[in-house]
């Protein structure tokens, strides 16, 4: 039969802030009155009942059993094992050895050090590095550098590997155990190796802690055409961005009318589903699914906008693969039900939804259900496709060169293949970006060092390193040659 119940659970993005207390969004919907489907029908006959209190009875006696064979194991290390444990410790191998069975790398027991730290990352202390983790067959990986951080500024990529951090193997670790490395206090150093899909070798990156900004929603306007643009950048949905974002919005409405609007979630990592809902419904029609889920029990779930909303001006949206979980949310939902235009890289691939239950003094995390498109499509580990794909230019993922010594003609190293992309992206033609500084690159660095004044020596000094990566940072910064962000104001009044 039909049953109406209040269903409230977490979606938990296993993604963590970098920080000093790092942070931990989640994903809460709160749902009234929804009508789940009860497995059993309420007519069942009296021998399906003795059936079905028969199995009951014998799984209780296999569970008894199973948990005998534990106890008895657990006994025996007590009284026997060389060194002296603890019950609580055996209890909390246990339950760590059986969560670490389920091969899933969303689930994960912490112990109560562990959720006195997720705790205080929920609260949300925002110093570090600024950028978002997971774990990715057996890495930490990186979802997105948070933009305007010390990790967006070091060169920080999505899919990036931490495998070191200040020289100690990050192998066998979970995320919370790595963020408790990578965190420290504002103007700290930390050292992380990456292992960066691509290049043939990890290389160390150090990045300097810092506070992390807290507003999310960032609002300017471009000009096409004779025509006013609207941009509103949504960094993460917390707790405050649907306020955020229709505060922006009104103000581009009505201050700037703007006669078209991007959207941008790239290397938005995630956050607040409610956010996510309420700011869809600026624009999509309640009366259709923004997104469904599915469990091990019940079929796919639509769920529904709390409003309507429809504008007179075009809208794309903007992703990377930065963008993961409540970005690709939006995401799907603007591209299936508002048949916008999404532009960029596909994204992150997060669809799973995890739920966060106290078992004694710790906390055991558990995906319980696949978030979809609104259509049904699989997000995760597929992501969501752009209808228009646009790849940025090579140095827009470059990271700082790092290097004790000037780098010089007959050279070859990973730092001189920074140097020449970053050359190249300023107009400086090396000839080549294969790492090996031939005649060709030294030429065009002496022609960056005449044209900005620095002593014409052929080898790139510390002055010289300064001024090509400030001029790198500034043309990322610029919007002009952000080829995503042009080609979305394009396609609204083509």
């Amino acid at each position: 039969m039909n049953i109406s119940k209040r269903f409230f659970i977490t979606i938990v993005i296993v993604s963590l802030l970098v920080g000093a207390a790092s942070t931990a969004v989640t994903l809460e919907m709160l749902e009234e009155d929804q009508v789940v489907q009860q497995d059993q029908d309420d007519q069942q006959n009296g021998s399906e009942q003795e059936e079905n209190d028969q199995d009951e009875s014998n799984q209780s006696e296999e569970s008894n059993s199973d948990l005998d064979v534990l106890s008895y194991a657990m006994n025996l290390i007590e009284s026997d094992f060389v060194s002296e444990v603890s019950r609580e410790e055996l209890i909390e191998g246990a339950l760590e050895g059986v969560v670490n069975k389920l091969d899933d790398p969303y689930s994960e027991y912490m112990d109560a050090e562990a959720m006195g730290e997720f705790q205080s990352q929920i609260e949300s202390t925002f110093e570090g590095i600024g950028a978002e983790v997971t774990k990715r067959d057996d890495y930490i990986t990186v979802i997105a550098p948070i933009k305007d951080t010390p990790a967006e500024n070091a060169g920080i990529r999505p899919n990036d590997r931490i495998i070191e951090v200040d020289g100690e193997s990050l192998e066998g670790y979970t995320v919370y155990e790595a963020v408790t490395l990578i965190r420290g206090e504002k103007g700290t150093d930390v050292t992380l190796t990456i292992d960066r899909p691509g290049e043939d070798e990890p290389f160390e990156v150090v990045i300097t802690r810092d506070t992390i900004p807290v507003t999310t929603v960032y609002s300017s306007v471009e000009e096409h055409d004779g025509n006013n643009v609207g941009v509103l950048e949504i960094r993460s949905f917390s707790e405050k961005t649907h306020e955020e974002f229709a505060e922006e919005l009104e103000k581009l409405e009505n201050e700037e009318n703007i006669d078209g609007l991007v959207i941008d979630v790239r290397g938005n990592p995630g956050g607040l589903l409610e956010s996510v809902r309420t700011i869809l419904g600026h624009f999509l029609n309640e009366d259709d699914p923004f997104l469904q889920v599915s469990s091990k029990d019940q079929d796919q779930s639509p769920y529904y906008l709390q409003q309507s909303g429809d504008k007179d001006y075009p809208i794309s949206v903007l992703i990377n693969e930065g963008s993961a979980s409540a970005s690709e949310i939006m995401a799907a939902a603007m591209k299936e039900n508002g048949g916008y235009d999404v532009v960029g890289q596909t994204s992150f691939g997060k669809g799973t939804v995890q739920q966060t239950v106290e078992v004694g003094d710790g906390l055991l995390k558990m995906t319980v259900m696949n978030w979809l498109s609104p259509e049904g499509n699989q997000i995760n580990e597929v992501g969501i496709e752009p209808t228009a794909k646009v790849e940025q230019p090579e140095y827009y993922y470059v990271s700082l060169i790092q290097t004790d010594e000037p780098l010089a003609y007959d050279m070859n190293s990973q730092e001189v293949n920074k140097m020449q992309v970053m050359l190249d992206g300023l107009g400086y033609e090396p000839g080549r970006t294969d790492g090996y500084f031939d005649r060709k690159t030294e030429s065009a660095l002496e022609s960056f060092q005449q044209d900005n004044g620095l002593d014409v020596t052929g080898t790139l000094n510390e002055q010289t390193e300064d001024e090509i990566e400030q001029q790198i940072l500034d043309l990322v910064q610029d919007p002009d040659s952000d080829r995503q962000l042009q080609r979305a104001v394009e396609l609204l009044f083509e």
